[in-house]
């Protein structure tokens, strides 16, 4: 995922003056009849939506950060996977500093990225950071001048897709983000048991021990469209009330 133009994205548009975070009463042409509501009639944060959606991804998101990565702009990637970020980027988690909070789930995702105390200083000041500061802190993976972004973002995807099962992936992307909630390392033993007896019989399983006897690239045939096994029974997605 990367942005158009000279930004990622830079956060919210701030046009409505001081109604703009009044989701109790927005001006007729925000409404918007998909807002989904709590069991209690509170709206829910559009950008928790969307975090959640990449949460549950069955797929590897890198992000490729070609400019400034503000507000809900720098909150949106901490569920991807990677982070790539060009050496001119300006980020921040501001919402402190417009009287509000920070938004996307990413009270729950940014102490997981880069540890509480960082994750507490960031949000608490709300103060505008550089690229380097954002490597320091392991935010991102690399920091790249702008004609070497996205290359090293596509060298990384092409990494993925040319050298492992696609299901086998999907299955490890799952495996880390949601055992980062877990309170024991057996809840890894379980799941990862199961995945592997699913895993250890398939045709994915045959094709990358041969293939690496044989001395050539893997052609693995099991898709995660159809062929994801369903692993993970005592996972329940929890609901928005």
């Amino acid at each position: 995922m990367t942005g158009a133009g000279r930004a990622f994205c830079a956060g919210a548009d701030l046009s409505a003056g001081g109604a703009t975070f009044d989701v109790a009463n927005p001006p007729p042409d925000w409404v918007d009849s998909r807002v989904e509501l709590s069991a209690d009639g509170i709206p829910r944060d559009a950008g928790g939506v969307v975090t959640l959606r990449i949460f549950d991804c069955l797929k590897p998101v890198i992000a490729a950060i070609n400019g400034a990565a503000v507000g809900v702009g720098i909150t949106m990637t901490l569920p991807m996977d990677v982070r790539f970020v060009v050496d001119t980027a300006k980020l921040g988690f501001v919402f402190n500093r417009r009287g509000i909070l920070p938004d996307a789930a990413s009270s729950w995702f940014l102490p997981r990225v880069v540890g509480i105390s960082q994750a507490m200083e960031w949000a608490a000041t709300g103060r505008i950071f550089g690229a380097q500061e954002a490597l320091d802190a392991r935010l991102v993976r690399a920091v790249h001048t702008a004609d070497e972004l996205l290359p090293a973002a596509y060298r990384l995807a092409r990494e993925i897709a040319d050298n492992s099962a696609p299901v086998s992936v999907a299955l490890t992307r799952r495996l880390m983000w949601r055992l980062l909630g877990a309170d024991h390392p057996m809840a890894g033993h379980r799941a990862e048991s199961r995945a592997l007896y699913a895993r250890g019989k398939s045709a994915d399983a045959v094709e990358g021990v041969m293939s690496f006897l044989e001395k050539r690239p893997a052609t693995f045939p099991l898709t995660v469209s159809r062929d994801l096994p369903d692993a993970f029974p005592d996972w329940v997605d929890p609901d928005f009330s």
